[in-house]
């Protein structure tokens, strides 16, 4: 408030939308994983493994929620506000489904349990907000997620993510490329994901003998975060684009051994 000024009421923009829970049945769980140790080396971090269950009561009701705001072209699309806290807690992750969401503005994902999102994302073309904010276990995102044209507005809880800048915590060690294996059967606790369909950058094929995951820190509307990256070739890791400055300034593989900027104080 300015000095002299009279007293105001500010609305709270997410009162709604993160829905209604209680401490017998809280719509999240806790994560400890970005938490600091005084004095002690940086931890060995490792992606959350949690696996959809797409049985799940609170997974079938999000794909209900999806085909309707598809088909009715809605321009906020705020899911969680419509589940229960004992759903929402089953929901970890998004489905590729709502690359129908064509028409989708603003996305309000306030207070969600995901600990990943699929890239599908990236093909929400008129997305312009994106708040999953008080996400604590959502630490990185898709780079497909820069894909979005009109995405000029964030809002992020930005010491959850990998390598902020407050305390800069080290990002997950990437898994060398698997020697054979299908694209929809791999380890999410070790890759960060269960399928790559499609090249992160070229939006190709990708071998997965041959998947180059690295993480990249890019600026992504109002926030820069840290992005995991599923290229099909040197190449298309080669064609990132700088990170900006403050960051690791290269594409990496992550480890407590990649040497970051230091705090922000």
């Amino acid at each position: 408030m300015e000095q002299g000024g009279e007293p105001r009421l500010f609305s709270n923009r997410w009162a709604a939308a993160g829905g209604r829970g209680d401490a017998s049945d809280p719509p999240r769980d806790t994560c400890a994983c970005l938490e600091r140790r005084p004095g002690g080396p940086p931890p060995d971090l490792r992606f959350h493994a949690d696996r959809q269950d797409t049985s799940a009561p609170g997974w079938l009701h999000l794909l209900e929620l999806v085909d309707e705001a598809a088909a009715d072209g809605r321009e906020v699309f705020s899911p969680l506000a419509e589940l229960p806290p004992r759903e929402r807690r089953q929901i970890i992750t998004l489905p590729p489904s709502i690359a129908r969401l064509r028409e989708v503005r603003h996305l309000v994902l306030y207070g969600s349990n995901l600990v990943r999102l699929p890239p599908e994302i990236g093909a929400m073309e008129s997305l312009a907000e994106f708040d999953p904010y008080t996400s604590y276990r959502l630490h990185w995102f898709p780079y497909e997620l820069t894909r979005c044209p009109v995405l000029t507005r964030s809002t992020v809880s930005t010491r959850a993510l990998y390598g902020n800048r407050t305390y800069r915590p080290p990002f997950p060690r990437l898994a060398p490329p698997p020697p054979q294996g299908r694209p929809g059967d791999l380890h999410p606790g070790a890759r960060g994901t269960r399928a790559v369909t499609a090249c992160s950058v070229c939006a190709g094929p990708v071998d997965l003998s041959r998947l180059q995951q690295v993480w990249i820190s890019l600026r992504v509307a109002t926030d820069v975060l840290p992005l995991l990256v599923n290229a099909c070739s040197r190449g298309c890791v080669d064609a990132l684009p700088s990170p900006p400055d403050g960051y690791v300034a290269t594409p990496h593989r992550g480890g407590p051994e990649v040497l970051q900027p230091a705090e922000r104080r």
